[in-house]
């Protein structure tokens, strides 16, 4: 998998790509439409942030570059590649308790914050790319 040199891009079946986490340098791209929202990304080697229509969705430190994100209402998936280990936040609903799972194994189940931010770790180190499903 490869950084998405684009900054932000949509993929078919109604996924997004977006982060580079190669960047030595901030980048952002402002105002990119999809499915009806606005998609706000800011992302370089130290750390990526996803924003729809100016709230929280998705932020990594240090930076990474995601595949396919995906959400539904009963949650979120993605395939995320970086050079070190990440910390990478989500935005959920509310006190709910999710199902994480990463390349395809439980981590076990994680409640959101009171305001629905849900924080896991992620080992990317020479790993390539991680499969993440976070799942009511």
């Amino acid at each position: 998998m490869a950084a998405v040199e684009e900054l932000l891009r949509a993929e078919d079946g109604g996924a997004i790509s977006f982060g580079n986490h190669r960047l030595n340098e901030k980048a952002k791209l402002e105002d990119f439409e999809f499915g009806g929202d606005l998609y706000k990304v800011k992302t370089y080697k130290t750390m990526t942030k996803l924003e729809r229509n100016g709230m929280f969705v998705y932020e990594s430190v240090p930076g990474t570059s995601v595949n396919d994100f995906r959400e539904v209402p009963e949650g979120i998936s993605f395939r995320v590649e970086g050079e070190e280990d990440a910390q990478i936040t989500v935005g959920l609903q509310d006190e709910t308790e999710y199902e994480v799972s990463i390349n395809g194994e439980s981590i076990g189940k994680m409640k959101t914050n009171l305001g629905g931010k849900l924080n896991l770790s992620v080992e990317l180190a020479d790993a390539g790319e991680v499969e993440v499903k976070v799942v009511k």
